[in-house]
Parts: structure tokens; sequence; C-alpha cells
């Protein structure tokens, strides 16, 4: 036990610790022998659920045997059958719910649609986290947080958007700006491990007076300063293709080290810049970081504006996109969303879980089922039906489909589904999804904060590298800030990986990171950084943490393509797009399938999906 374990407030337990550690929630696997009663019982109201979230163990207790091919020889009988659909998706994240949408806008509601999701909750990696203290609740965003991207919307996406009744240009007047009136800074912690002691030095990078209150050696903070300056030309002679061919080779690190200069002792300054989808500074082409603003490429007179402005299509909920999910249940399960809410009023509607999945629905969100084989009735391109078998709670069930959407993890549809061809499986195989990691604490008060002065704070070797006091979106009422004295949500940040690895290396040694930690050792960790930053302010973390949820997602967001560890091949030859064809009465969905990490991304997929089904039965 470490020496400060009860003064970090260890020995308070926050309720329901022992259930939620990721012990007690584990399925145990049933003998393989088919119900035709799905389990009835539902979980509490899930948003409120605490500790570990995100792909929660009960979730994911079944991935192994499904990638150990367990159930690949698993017929699934007609006599286990007691359901037929006209579709069946397979995950109910924004792409699984999205694909309803349009199948049913394609062919009428009267069409009946089952979604099958894994989770406890719908919505994906849109999740919603909320926690209510003292008659007031509190809501929080524990993955996928806005309405953005770095290329255009589509037409199909910006329509499903707007369909839903969100006016994207109001972003701009619903974001709260309550924190503005108390003067608060941006601010870097520099720790000790790195960097001699602990400090907290506000400002940023670009301002004059920053680099000379961080405790570092007159080497690092000359280095520092130069790059973050006007830099010379660091690649002189080259013609400006060279030096974008150079900068494609290299990464951030590399250029960083062996191209500007860089001395080691500064180095760790940058440990904790990347670029999207986990990609650290040793990992990150160095094109990529100049293309983002980084420090150092100022002096090489190549323009790289980022290939897209994502400022110009952005909006942020309190439940990040989570809203979108919950708008999109309203649309296909009303009964769940009761008073036909818009933009405004889904922020505070309470989901009737027990709603979702209801016998004479022709839609049903039946969750915390977990698919374990997906097959044809007979050749896949002559067969009538598709037959879906799932694990919910201790028992095995099948239901039958005209058609099936699969909108889950990638990786496991060769599994799955072990009839799809060799290179396709091999496709989906290629990409690693992406481990992320976001953190929701509330704090009984957040006077520390205001005492130092800050609302966010940086830590390039910190285990979370970025934390931020939440004020959430003011949209429909809601309002997450009070006085200092009173609650606030702290967002805490952290992209698991093992610098030094390969990108592809880095995010399994993070996966396998979040799948061992039980939630008393991500409690520490939390409880710890936030002591050491916050501790001048007077922060007490045995009094001021009310409550911690720990969004983990081992199997987080898709995997995107760079220059360093991925082949440059025409897009046709690219693994997704091998990997998402059609295979029989089965298409492939989500946002794995596009190799992009957004929403958008996730509605485009799903609506290419259902346009393959239309195709395939002749009507379009």
């Amino acid at each position: 036990m470490p020496d400060n374990f009860n003064q970090l407030g260890m020995n308070r337990p926050i309720p329901r610790r022992d259930f939620l550690n990721g012990v007690a929630v584990g399925i145990v696997s049933a003998p393989l022998a088919f119900t035709t009663e799905a389990d009835p019982k539902s979980s509490a109201y899930p948003p409120l659920q605490t500790h570990l979230r995100g792909n929660i163990p009960s979730a994911i207790a079944e991935f192994d045997n499904i990638r150990a091919g367990k159930y690949a020889h698993f017929p699934v009988p007609d006599s286990a059958i007691d359901e037929d659909y006209d579709l069946v998706i397979v995950g109910g994240g924004i792409s699984g719910l999205a694909a309803a949408h349009f199948y049913r806008t394609a062919l009428g509601p009267e069409q009946r649609i089952l979604i099958l999701d894994n989770h406890d909750d719908f919505g994906g990696h849109a999740k919603r986290n909320e926690f209510q203290h003292a008659g007031r609740t509190y809501i929080g965003y524990g993955g996928t947080m806005a309405i953005a991207t770095p290329y255009p919307y589509s037409y199909a996406a910006k329509s499903l958007v707007n369909e839903l009744g969100i006016d994207v240009s109001r972003n701009s007047s619903i974001r709260n700006r309550d924190l503005d009136k108390y003067g608060l800074h941006q601010a870097t912690f520099f720790d000790k491990e790195h960097f001699g002691e602990d400090r907290l030095v506000t400002g940023n990078a670009h301002q004059a007076s920053y680099f000379s209150k961080a405790p570092l050696s007159e080497t690092a903070r000359r280095d520092l300063i130069r790059v973050h300056g006007k830099n010379p030309d660091y690649l002189p002679g080259l013609t400006p293709a060279e030096k974008v061919a150079k900068l494609r080779s290299m990464s951030h690190l590399e250029y960083l080290r062996d191209v500007a200069k860089v001395s080691p002792e500064a180095l760790p300054f940058f440990y904790g810049n990347g670029g999207r989808n986990n990609k650290r500074v040793d990992t990150m082409p160095a094109l990529e970081a100049a293309r983002n603003g980084a420090a150092g490429f100022n002096g090489l007179g190549l323009k790289l504006p980022e290939e897209f402005n994502e400022g110009s299509y952005f909006l942020h909920f309190p439940d990040g996109n989570a809203s979108i999910a919950r708008l999109l249940v309203s649309k296909l399960v009303p009964q769940a969303m009761p008073g036909n809410p818009n933009m405004d009023s889904i922020i505070q509607t309470r989901a009737l879980y027990s709603n979702l999945d209801t016998p004479g629905s022709n839609v049903r969100i039946r969750l915390g089922s977990c698919v374990l084989r997906v097959q044809h009735s007979a050749d896949p391109e002559n067969s009538e039906f598709v037959k879906i078998a799932y694990r919910r709670a201790d028992q095995l069930c099948a239901v039958r489909a005209r058609y099936c959407i699969l909108a889950c993890y990638n990786a496991l549809i060769p599994a799955l589904t072990p009839e799809i061809p060799d290179k396709q499986k091999e496709a989906l195989a290629y990409p690693v999804k992406v481990p992320m990691m976001y953190t929701n604490v509330l704090l009984r008060r957040w006077s520390a904060w205001q005492k130092l002065a800050i609302s966010s704070v940086s830590g390039p070797c910190l285990y979370y590298h970025h934390m931020a006091l939440d004020p959430g979106t003011t949209v429909g009422g809601y309002d997450g800030v009070t006085t200092p004295e009173e609650p606030i949500l702290v967002h805490m940040v952290r992209n698991p990986n093992k610098p030094g690895l390969p990108r592809k290396e880095q995010n399994r040694a993070g996966q396998q990171e979040l799948l061992s930690m039980t939630f008393e050792q991500h409690e520490f960790k939390i409880r710890d950084q936030l002591t050491r930053v916050l501790s001048a302010g007077g922060f007490d973390p045995a009094e001021d943490i009310l409550a911690i949820t720990v969004n983990r997602w081992p199997y987080g967001y898709a995997y995107t393509y760079d220059t360093l560890a991925d082949p440059d091949v025409p897009p046709e030859e690219r693994p997704h797009v091998i990997g998402r064809k059609r295979f029989g009465r089965i298409s492939i969905a989500n946002s794995d399938a596009g190799a992009a990490a957004f929403t958008n991304q996730a509605i485009d997929e799903a609506n290419r999906a259902v346009q393959e089904i239309l195709v395939h039965q002749g009507l379009t």
C-alpha cells in the first residue's frame, strides 16, 4: 500500500466500488444451450452508473472466446429461433442507430428491426455520464465529444444532423462562458520525474515568460524558446517537394531530435503532444505535425495548412454526441424518449430503458446482448435469411433476419462470420483499435482551481495528459458551472500507449493496460495526479472528490492510416475498403469501415451499408 493511500482518500470508499472494479461484473460462460426467452432483467439507469464505464467488463467478457474461435463452427439451429426481423443490426452505437433510421426511411416504418448491443447503454462511444448531488444533476461526456471532423460532412451526414433538429450554427451562442469571469488560464504541470521538480506554470509556450518559469536546464530552455519562436530552415538546400517527402518519412520526434537538434533534456516537453487517434510525438509523422502547426516548422518555407478546417462545423453537447444517439433513439423508439425531444429538451430527457425492447414495437433495442455467431441459412449468395446467435446474461438466444448489418467492432467479424473470404478476414484484422480513456470526476468544490487561476492543465508526462474544468454547454437550460465553493465536473483524458513501439503495438499495449487495471488502481492515479497538481490551491482529495467515472475504451476509436506505419496503396486497396465488402445478406458499417474516428464517418458507413442492401434487393 502506498504511503499516501489514506491521505488521498482511498480509505473512504466511493459507493459500489466493489461492484464495478472489474471483478464482480464478469459473465461466466454458460453451456452452449439455447433458450427462446431472452433475460428481461434491466440494469439501473446506465448514465448514472459510475466507476468503470465505457467497455464495461460484462460487455467484453466473451471477446476472448469469440476471437479464439469458440463459436466459429457453432451452428445456429432453426429450433432455437423464436423471432424474425427484416433487419438485425449488431451494435447500438451511432452507426447502428443511423443504419436503422436510414433503413426505415428507405423502406417504411413498418420494417421490423432489432438492434443488439453488448453494453448496458446505447450510443457506443457516444457515452453519457450523469452525476447527482444535493438535488442537482451534472452531465459529462465519456467518449465522442462533438460534431466535428477534419473534412466536410457528406450530404447524408448533414441531412441526418438536420433531420434530428440539431442546429450546428448555434454552437457559439450556447457555449458556456461562465468560467471566463473568474480570470482563469491554461497551465502546464512539469513533473519532478522528468523535469526535476513538480511545478505548475500558467500560460502557453508562445508567451515570452512561459519557459522562464518552468523547471528547465538552460540548454532545454534555450531549445524550447528557439523552436517555439521563429525557426531557421532546418532543411536547407531541399526543394519544397523534397522537404515534404522527408517530413512524410520521419516522426515528429525524429524531426525535433535529429533535424531541429533539440536537446534530450527538452524532449520530454513534447511527450504529451500528438495527432489524432493516439499518435504521439514518436509515432506522428513530422508532416502531420507541421500541418497541425506544431513548433519547429515555420522556417521551412512550406505552405502546409490543415487539409480541412473542422472549425466551420462544430457543436458540443454537455454529454458529447450521446445527444445524437438519444435523438436517434427518439426517432426509432419514441416510447423510450418521451415528449418528442428536440435539440434543447434532449439534454434533460430521462430515457425509459424498459421501453427500448417491447413486444409489438417495430424497432427494438436489446442491450446486454453480445452477438456470438452470424451465419447465412444457406449459400451466402442464395440464402434467404441470416441467423444471429447472442448471449444475454446467462442465456444463449437466436433470431433470424432477412438482412444483417454488422455495426460493431470490425476485428471480431472474421470470428463472428468465419465464412467470409480470407482476403477480407486479413483486411479486417489489419487495423488495431485505438485505446482511449475519458474520466469524469465530480468535485465538491473547485476553489483550488480558482486560487491557482487555472481552468485546464496539460501534463506532458503525467498519467492523464490533459484535465480541465467542464463548464458544460448551456443548451436546454443546462449549466454545469456554479460558484467555486460548489460542485463541478473535471474532465481528464489519457491516451494509453507504450512509447518506443510501432503505433499498432502501442495501441495493443494500451489495450492491455486498460483491460488489466481495476477501478481502485485508476482511482489512486486520479487522486494522486489531482493532488500533485492542485495541492498548492488547497485541494483535499479526501474531502473534495465526490464521484469518479472512468470511461475506459480498450477497443476505442477507429484506426487511421499514416505515412510512417502504413503502406501507400491506391484507395481501393486500403484494408478498410476490402474489409467492408458486402458478404451475401451481411453488410458492414461503423467508423472502422471508414478508417476515421468521427461521428460523420459512422453515419456515412451506416448509409453505405443500407444502400448495399437496397441494391441487393434491386430497389436502387
